[in-house]
């Protein structure tokens, strides 16, 4: 229970300020845009490219939400106006790129991701090591539309080896400098690299890479999950055979990234983490990246996301993103004026 309410605390101070006031009348509020990564695929797997804002319908605890941003793949996100139908009705188109945006609601919403990559370097690592590392780089080297990336590594400890930054080279550097060591603390710095990706908004992107369940941690997988789910952070795991062995490990790798719209993969050799970092690289490359402002809910809580799709020809394809987040601390208001303040 302590920990629970360490860890709701440590939300609540690493990422809300107050918003605006009025006058004694008003009310503080802080709304969050709610960030969305969605993957389309149809029966045999393939992405579904071309999708339009009124193809999808996003619902939170059942209550249909406007979205207000839209992007698909690498190209940029872009805001959402009203324009009238041949029908008289309004649709939702996006503004042309040379639209202005506003600062206040869109200023942090680019083109790409910002990436973390989390790489173990626990002494689960020592056979394969360096195979490991060829097989990141390329991963980096092949984000050529990634905004920014970091690199950490991890053993009993979190090492920052390369925060956040566009130079690819000093990124590649980190990776190259990293060496085998100590147990595995996988969710305590798993919990660190997603708190340092919440500091950001837009889309936001951890991969792991894993060569064994954790033998070190103070801090449950769930509570990672829960924060990652609450900040709209999508986590990617690639694990080894000898991770995949360890059923508990396995289950809990698979259930984490579904939770946050992300995927798991197991690789058996070099080959295949090399296979599994392409797929992720065509996984970012083929995301809706949704958003909206939340409409009024008294709900204190867990709030469920729902994306659905509408029209015959996409009734029959897959989505795959986080199905919710919790309210944080200090958010709660049922009635009151929008103030946008930073994304979930």
């Amino acid at each position: 229970m302590a920990k629970k309410t360490f860890l709701y605390l440590w939300i609540f101070l690493g990422l809300f300020s107050a918003v605006s006031q009025e006058g004694d009348a008003h009310i503080h509020v802080l709304v969050n845009l709610v960030q969305l990564n969605v993957a389309v695929t149809d029966n045999k797997g393939n992405y579904i490219t071309g999708l339009r804002p009124q193809d999808f319908v996003i619902t939170e605890d059942r209550i249909q939400q406007k979205i207000a941003t839209f992007g698909e793949g690498n190209e940029p996100t872009r805001r959402l106006v009203d324009v009238p139908s041949s029908d008289g009705k309004k649709t939702q188109v996006a503004e042309p790129d040379n639209q202005p945006i506003s600062a206040t609601t869109l200023g942090s919403l680019v083109a790409g991701a910002n990436v973390f990559i989390l790489f173990d370097t626990s002494n689960y690592m020592y056979r394969g090591f360096v195979f490991a590392q060829d097989a990141i780089s390329d991963f980096v080297r092949s984000l050529e539309t990634a905004n920014k990336i970091a690199f950490y590594s991890y053993s009993r400890d979190l090492s920052r080896a390369a925060p956040l930054t566009a130079d690819r080279q000093q990124v590649l550097r980190g990776v190259r400098s990293t060496v085998a060591g100590d147990e595995a603390a996988l969710y305590n710095c798993l919990l660190l690299t997603v708190k340092d990706a919440a500091k950001y908004t837009g889309r936001k992107v951890i991969v792991v890479f894993s060569n064994g369940p954790d033998n070190a941690s103070m801090v449950p997988p769930e509570d990672v999950a829960q924060l990652a789910q609450s900040t709209g952070t999508s986590v990617y795991m690639i694990s080894t055979r000898q991770a995949q062995l360890e059923p508990v490990s396995t289950a809990v790798f698979e259930r984490m990234t579904k939770a946050t719209g992300g995927k798991a993969y197991f690789a058996s050799n070099w080959r295949d983490e090399k296979k599994a970092f392409a797929s992720i690289r065509d996984d970012l490359a083929h995301l809706y990246s949704l958003s909206y402002y939340p409409q009024s809910n008294p709900n204190r809580g867990w709030r469920a996301i729902t994306v659905k799709l509408t029209g015959e020809r996409v009734k029959h394809y897959h989505i795959r993103t986080r199905d919710g987040y919790l309210l944080e601390p200090g958010q709660f208001s049922p009635s009151a004026p929008i103030s946008p303040s930073g994304t979930h």
